[in-house]
């Protein structure tokens, strides 16, 4: 018997299965990674050793309005740690310069103050100046042209205005955009709600470079890094975390070199070669990334590159915040199965991609070839099968009715993380 521990909402539930029927468990080898200090040592020494540039109290001499713009409320960037840090390498050259921290909430609804408290401290909420990005509110975006795509790139003024913007997030391994970090702090981070919409259009997501792991080519990527570049993002720290939340490993400096550098790392770690089940288990890597079933798409991606044909694929997500997305909830309420959800979507042409459509794309194109087993105490039951997906309570529910399916003796591979692996 082997038992596995599955990241679930703040904590973890056992997995026990047969060795007879387990086929594999894939891990990223991030989360065995030992770093030769601590985490604020890290990025400490990221920060004093930037990469493809000067130093950030370098770039901030002289510099009246500085924009630092950080992750949301869904993403797990170690805030706690990193802010601290950044705010005091600026203000060691620049200690009256006016800085306004502006939160990434790209297409997502809005951080609050309670999640602000809790992903950044008490201190830095009621001693710092924080502003939410709001891509829907017209009136704080400011056009910078075209985009590759040829999308209309809107972004925030905030941003555009800066007279130094500069930008925190972690890299893991992205299901669309290749990999997180870097440039997507601008796009979609800070831009608006129809720049993010025409990036995320139904032909950039079937495209075959838009996929986990890949960089070069990706039609997305190309986008976000045009975008970056207009906004004149100049410098960035980004941190890689294990399954407990913690850094292993930390790079700054130039948006462009410095990502590929934390990028190149991740793969090193995360690149794990496909071993194909009747059933694969998986998770979404726990809180903050499990609050919802739009993010728990991510991590049923690299479970669908190791399905068999027609399979099963168990997903352990708390989904506390329901839906994650009205229009996404909507559009699989408003057909009749996965594949009228696809035939509508792939209709829609880039001008007119409407909210969410990505995630209902993936999901989807995830459901039609495979049935999907949520496993939640903390969500509505009707809102999941809703969505064309099946409902379980516990795992050890989730895997009686995937053998119902697939059989008594079904293979079985398990992804602890699915958000933190590239599957090839």
């Amino acid at each position: 018997m082997a038992t596995i521990k599955m990241p679930y909402a703040r904590g973890f539930r056992d997995l026990t299965l047969e060795d007879g029927n387990l086929k594999a468990v894939l891990e990223s080898k991030a989360h065995h990674y030992q770093p030769q200090c601590g985490q604020e040592e890290l990025v400490r020494r990221a920060l004093e050793n930037p990469i493809g540039s000067p130093r950030l109290r370098e770039l901030a001499k002289g510099r009246r309005k500085i924009v630092l713009i950080t992750s949301d409320h869904t993403r797990p960037v170690p805030s706690r740690i990193t802010l601290p840090l950044l705010l005091e390498e600026i203000r060691l050259s620049n200690p009256d310069a006016d800085i306004t921290i502006l939160i990434a909430t790209g297409f997502h609804r809005l951080t609050t103050r309670e999640e602000m408290i809790s992903k950044f401290g008490e201190a830095i909420v009621a001693n710092e100046k924080i502003v939410n990005h709001d891509s829907r509110d017209d009136g704080a975006l400011a056009y910078l042209g075209v985009l590759p795509s040829g999308g209309a790139l809107w972004l925030n003024k905030l941003a555009v205005e800066a007279d130094l913007l500069i930008s925190e997030g972690f890299i893991e391994p992205h299901f669309f955009a290749g990999f997180s970090g870097g440039r997507k702090s601008i796009l979609p981070g800070v831009a608006g709600a129809k720049t993010v919409l025409a990036n995320h259009c139904s032909r950039f997501i079937i495209h075959e470079r838009s996929r986990t792991g890949i960089l070069e080519g990706n039609p997305m990527h190309r986008d976000m890094q045009f975008a970056a570049q207009a906004a004149n993002l100049a410098f960035i720290l980004n941190v890689v975390i294990d399954s407990e939340k913690r850094i292993v490993h930390a790079v700054a400096g130039d948006r462009v070199e410095a990502h590929l550098s934390g990028c190149d790392f991740v793969t090193g770690l995360a690149r794990v070669d496909a071993v194909k089940a009747d059933i694969v288990i998986t998770s979404n890597g726990g809180y903050p990334l499990d609050q919802n079933i739009y993010q728990a798409v991510k991590g049923m991606t690299a479970a669908e590159a190791c399905t068999l044909e027609n399979g099963v694929i168990i997903m352990a997500a708390a989904c506390n915040d329901g839906h994650g997305g009205e229009d996404f909830y909507q559009t699989f309420l408003g057909h009749e199965t996965a594949q009228d959800v696809m035939d509508t979507i792939l209709k829609i042409d880039m001008e007119d991609t409407i909210p969410d459509q990505w995630e209902s794309q993936i999901l989807a194109r995830i459901l039609i070839k495979n049935k999907v087993i949520m496993v939640t105490d903390r969500c509505d039951p009707k809102m999941i099968t809703d969505m064309k997906m099946l409902h379980a309570n516990t795992l050890e529910d989730a895997l009686t009715t995937a053998r119902s399916i697939k059989g008594a003796d079904a293979s079985i591979t398990v992804i602890p993380d699915g958000v933190s692996v590239i599957v090839q």
